[in-house]
């Protein structure tokens, strides 16, 4: 198997309120535990100064690499491959979606639910994955409880028979209920965080606000010359919501140009995709088309990591064919668990916390395991041999 020595990533983030800079200090954090567990030696450069979206270097190589170099570059006893990573974002839309009241949010939130609800959205996450529709439904139901319980407080007076005067009281009491209890209780499972991401799901799916449509243009042309540059392997990865806005991008860059990946080595991979989560709107055409588009390009090597104890994915579900173009090559599925990554005190302390389980695609490991994103974006192996959770991921 040949090895790589230059390779270019786009990598696309999933829904957090993180910028391209946060992104890189992530990654870097992860590379480091990377290199402790495997063994390899890691230096991650800084952020080029103007790229948009920001790019850095990352060198990996063996031990007996470092010892050498530079020559080792060339040498039998060792490896070294460099990977420039750009890291797509899209905090701006983030930030965009949360920068409103508490009031604001919550009302924009509910919007969205019953726009998935009245295009199908719900039933068909119930249909292809039960654990994702609870999640759909959690923030939604949990919120409205709370209104209730609120609307019960402010009301108790009149309701045993007391003077409606007494709103005077009850009505503040409800109100510090809200605010003081329940915003706080509820912000340990992002409540309001999911509600801005359920409304990018939508905007996702109906393509019908002017800004997102713009940014997502705007983006592909940014990105469109990350692939001008040589290397041996380019990797596309996404990671949750970042699968659906890599979904669009990528088709943008294949309607524009239907050759553009012609001679070279693509690899897709999403990590806990959430493509479906704004596929399965019946508005969602224009992203189900372009998930043919991906599909069909025959440069294109589609991974599809999903993982069992991850709510926040579509477990063995074909995303392709579920997409609507089942005589399309299929995205190869790897099934990972967490578990498997992380020590066993590491993992009972994040179970229970779903969004951070989510995150651990892209978080670094305790123990080697057939998945490693650090290795997958800038090791010596070609990104698709994760594909085959029993090959080794480094050169022997």
């Amino acid at each position: 198997m040949k090895l790589i020595k230059k390779r270019v990533v786009l990598h696309f983030p999933g829904f957090e309120p993180l910028d391209g800079l946060a992104h890189r200090a992530r990654y870097e954090r992860s590379a480091r535990q990377s290199a402790a567990v495997w063994g390899y030696s890691i230096e991650t450069g800084p952020p080029e100064a103007g790229d948009d979206p920001i790019s850095f270097e990352v060198t990996t190589g063996s031990w007996e690499a470092r010892e050498t170099a530079p020559a080792a570059e060339t040498s039998s006893a060792g490896w070294r491959t460099k990977s420039r990573i750009h890291m797509v974002d899209h905090d701006v839309l983030v930030r965009r979606l949360s920068c409103r009241n508490t009031l604001g949010r919550i009302i924009a939130g509910f919007r969205s639910c019953a726009q998935i609800m009245l295009e199908g959205g719900m039933r068909r996450y119930f249909r292809h994955a039960w654990r994702f529709g609870l999640f759909f439904l959690f923030p939604f139901l949990l919120t409205a409880l709370a209104i209730m319980l609120t609307t019960e407080i402010a009301i108790l007076p009149y309701s045993v028979g007391f003077s409606a005067w007494h709103v005077l009281w009850s009505g503040p009491l409800a109100l510090c209920f809200f605010i003081f209890a329940f915003l706080p209780f509820s912000e340990r499972f992002h409540t309001l965080h999911l509600f801005a991401d359920w409304e990018m799901a939508v905007a996702l799916g109906r393509m019908d606000r002017a800004d997102i449509n713009e940014w997502l243009e705007e983006r592909a042309t940014a990105v469109r010359k990350a692939f001008a540059e040589e290397a041996d392997e380019y990797v596309i990865s996404s990671h949750s919501m970042g699968s659906s806005v890599a979904a669009h991008i990528i088709g943008i860059l294949l309607e524009r140009e239907p050759e553009i990946f012609k001679g070279r080595r693509v690899v897709f991979a999403t990590l806990g995709s959430a493509i479906l989560q704004c596929a399965l709107l019946s508005s969602a055409t224009l992203l189900r088309a372009r998930v043919g588009l991906i599909a069909r390009c025959p440069e294109i090597s589609w991974l599809d990591v999903q993982c069992l104890t991850d709510s926040i994915n579509f477990y063995k579900v074909p995303v392709v064919a579920v997409s609507g173009h089942a005589d399309a090559p299929a995205a190869k599925i790897l099934l990972i668990r967490v578990k498997q990554m992380l020590t066993g005190a590491h993992y009972r302390k994040i179970r229970k916390d779903q969004l951070r389980v989510h995150r651990q695609y892209v978080l670094g490991p305790d123990l080697k395991a057939p998945f490693d994103f650090t290795l997958m974006t800038s090791g010596p192996m070609p990104a698709s041999v994760f594909a085959y959770p029993e090959h080794d991921k480094l050169p022997a």
